[in-house]
């Protein structure tokens, strides 16, 4: 088989149930990596085809979110989270050289065909909100520290008219190979860090690491609706890199105070609203707070404590582009502690009148409780 007619469940590639522990995902994958290593399978085509393919599933379902959302929507959730391609052999060794170095010691890297330059790491920064602000969106400035190619040296590591040697250990190649059994694995250098070359005097300002420390200060555009927890990516603001690859991106964490009225469920906010006794029984129309200001809303007689209503559109804006959430105001009774001559009077006529005229649930309530504690007082009379 030279190439896949159609792509297999990761699952089915890598011989597993789809409730396996991470341990087991990666104890399969590390199986088929041994049996269609090209080292192993030397001119073998439908080798080489699997060992990608178990690449690539393991890819998906080593990494909790990707293997979530593929559990969800199958392969076609590729494209939602960008699914790695792995055109060569050499690709694999970039994505998992650490695996490889696991199982074949030494440190990881890609096999044959030359160095391949490092991404930089990434860098994160914090930034707090208050709702409002997470509501409207809003630019924050943030600080972080980061490194900068070194001024002096212009990035190389070496003083000025110095040049670098080539690396005895892996003769300038970069690479070294590493030898377990029948399979021989091609790996970074460890000396050069895969260079092909050492500094032999350097820099005295970044000390030969050819980058200096800096305190990084950018403005981060927050969109509308963005939830505590969530991330804004900054692409290209993180480190740079080691040996001339692109640079790493910055993500800045939000951080969403708790307000002091309002409590959020996702897109939705929820309001607990005080009545009075008066309010809830004759009904009334009372102004509730919002984000965008003050609200009209009619409560309707014999409102309940407890009672929920929904204001649409009140609530937050979601951050993917969807409709915005509504406004959910629960009501509850007041009861107050202190009341003036003339209120405790006229609560005590309504007492009188609610003694006098026992309403139809509050008369079946009553009879239920009678009946619940008459086996308790006919024993009590027995004994």
């Amino acid at each position: 088989m030279t190439a896949m007619a159609s792509k297999r469940d990761y699952y089915e590639v890598l011989g597993i149930q789809r409730g396996a522990s991470e341990r087991e995902i990666a104890a399969a994958y590390r199986k088929l990596a041994v049996k269609y290593h090209p080292d192993a399978n030397p001119g073998d085509a439908e080798a080489v085809a699997r060992f990608k393919e178990a690449a690539e599933a393991y890819e998906v379902l080593s990494d909790a979110d990707k293997r979530s959302r593929y559990d969800r929507f199958g392969h076609a959730a590729a494209d939602s989270f960008g699914g790695q391609q792995f055109n060569d052999v050499n690709d694999v060794f970039e994505a998992f050289g650490d695996i490889f170095s696991e199982m074949f010691g030494g440190g990881g890297g890609r096999r044959g065909g030359g160095r391949r330059v490092r991404r930089g790491a990434d860098l994160r920064c914090d930034v707090t909100l208050d709702l409002e602000e997470a509501a409207r969106g809003v630019t924050k400035t943030v600080e972080f520290p980061r490194h900068k190619a070194c001024e002096t040296c212009k990035g190389s590591g070496s003083r000025a008219g110095s040049q670098r040697a080539q690396c005895r250990r892996c003769g300038g190649h970069g690479q070294i190979v590493q030898s377990a059994g029948i399979l021989r694995v091609q790996t970074t250098c460890p000396t050069c860090q895969g260079a092909g070359s050492v500094i032999t005097d350097p820099c005295d300002d970044c000390r030969g690491k050819g980058y200096v420390q800096e305190r990084a200060r950018l403005d981060v555009t927050i969109p509308p609706g963005i939830d505590d927890g969530m991330r804004v990516r900054m692409n290209g603001y993180g480190e740079p890199s080691p040996d001339g690859g692109p640079p790493g991106d910055a993500y800045c964490f939000v951080t969403v105070r708790k307000h002091k009225l309002f409590e959020r469920d996702g897109t939705h906010l929820i309001l607990r609203m005080p009545i009075t006794y008066s309010q809830a029984a004759l009904g009334a129309t009372i102004e509730v707070p919002t984000l965008a200001g003050r609200h009209e809303l009619t409560l309707p007689a014999g409102t309940q404590s407890g009672e929920v209503f929904r204001v649409r559109g009140r609530g937050m804006p979601d951050p993917r582009g969807g409709s915005p959430g509504d406004l959910h105001v629960q009501t509850y009774i007041e009861v107050p502690k202190k009341l003036n001559a003339r209120q405790e009077e006229l609560l005590r006529e309504l007492a009188e009148t609610e003694h006098s005229e026992v309403s139809p649930h509050r008369k079946s309530f009553l009879e239920r409780l009678r009946e619940y504690f008459a086996p308790a007082a006919e024993t009590v009379e027995e004994e």
